[in-house]
């Protein structure tokens, strides 16, 4: 039997809802909806322009009829105030039998909610390259998809941080092939434009000194149509100059990296040892060369309009291209002084 209590929580609203409803079907198993299911919005108000917490607390607490178990699904239930949140809590404590709770929570698992749940279903996905192609292949086999480990590889590298897609592609894939094993050929047609890829891919691959990666990251920024050049160049400008801020500043824990900066202290951590590594004279020569590529973006060389095959700007690529480069090379040996 079903968890009396399950919460689909996540910080994206389209992948919480696409994975609620594959738990609402898996609850309801071979039972009629119109006899066991009970779907409620916590935004919607009734008729009379009252909350439906109310109703929702008459499905809770009325036995099923006709049907072995009822299934109630509560949407939003972040929005829940404060003392409908304490009488579902109190509810979820001691469930009435036969009675199966769905929670959507879009937001964090910090919610009391999701923390008294039997059954938590998280869809945030890492943001490591390897998180997004496990997500991949899970969802793929959620829906009995059959792709092999290049194909899964290649749809995370083509959605990139635009995760939410990959249900909607698995259904597609499923309706259309079913449970035949697929390969790039098949999948391709239904890729889609690039996604955006975080900014973290990048500067990941110039702390590890990568110039190939770094520029095909880079590439791939300005291909999704996610980031232009100028923006690319901000970015790095803020990497830079928050290590900047740290060398030399007697900072010595990601926590105290991380009060100086406002950032969480994983990230703080990680600039603070760039800098350490970088020295202060590597990192004004990033500063000076991301200076120099801003000043080209904006007029100062050409080297090409918009290439009439990809739409992208030559300029735009060359420059971008370049710099992450240059700025590899940069990263590459120990601290120098």
């Amino acid at each position: 039997m079903a968890a009396a209590t399950t919460v689909v929580v996540g910080g994206d609203a389209t992948m919480v809802y696409d994975a609620l409803h594959n738990v609402v079907a898996n609850s309801l198993g071979d039972l009629d909806p119109s006899f066991a299911l009970q779907d409620f919005t916590v935004r919607d108000v009734t008729h009379a322009g009252e909350s439906v917490f109310s109703s929702v607390m008459e499905a809770l607490n009325t036995p099923p009829f006709l049907v072995a178990r009822r299934v109630v699904v509560v949407r939003d239930a972040q929005g829940l105030l404060s003392d409908e949140e304490t009488v579902l809590l109190e509810w979820m404590r001691s469930p009435t039998p036969d009675i199966v709770l769905v929670l959507a929570v879009v937001g964090t698992k910090a919610n009391k909610l999701v923390k008294a749940a039997q059954d938590v279903i998280d869809v945030n996905v890492g943001t490591r390259s390897k998180d997004r192609v496990a997500f991949v292949n899970d969802k793929m086999s959620e829906y009995r998809v059959t792709i092999d480990a290049s194909s899964g590889a290649r749809i995370a590298e083509q959605v990139g941080d635009d995760v939410a897609r990959v249900d909607a592609l698995a259904r597609l894939l499923a309706s259309i092939y079913g449970s035949a094993p697929l390969n790039l050929s098949h999948i391709e047609p239904y890729l889609g434009d690039a996604g955006a890829v975080p900014e973290w891919d990048l500067t990941d691959a110039l702390e590890s000194a990568n110039a190939t990666k770094a520029i095909t990251v880079a590439r791939r920024m300005l291909d999704s149509k996610g980031r232009a050049g100028v923006q690319i160049i901000f970015m790095l400008q803020r990497y830079y100059l928050r290590m900047a801020r740290l060398e030399g500043g007697g900072v010595s824990s990601g926590e105290e990296a991380a009060q100086l900066l406002g950032m969480n202290p994983f990230g703080a951590k990680k600039l603070l040892a760039m800098a350490n590594r970088l020295g202060a004279d590597r990192i004004t020569d990033a500063i000076h060369l991301i200076a120099n590529a801003d000043v080209d973006l904006k007029g100062g060389v050409s080297y090409g309009g918009k290439d009439l095959n990809t739409d992208q700007d030559v300029t735009d690529l060359t420059v971008i291209e370049v710099l992450v480069a240059r700025l590899a090379r940069l990263s590459a040996g120990n601290r120098r002084s």
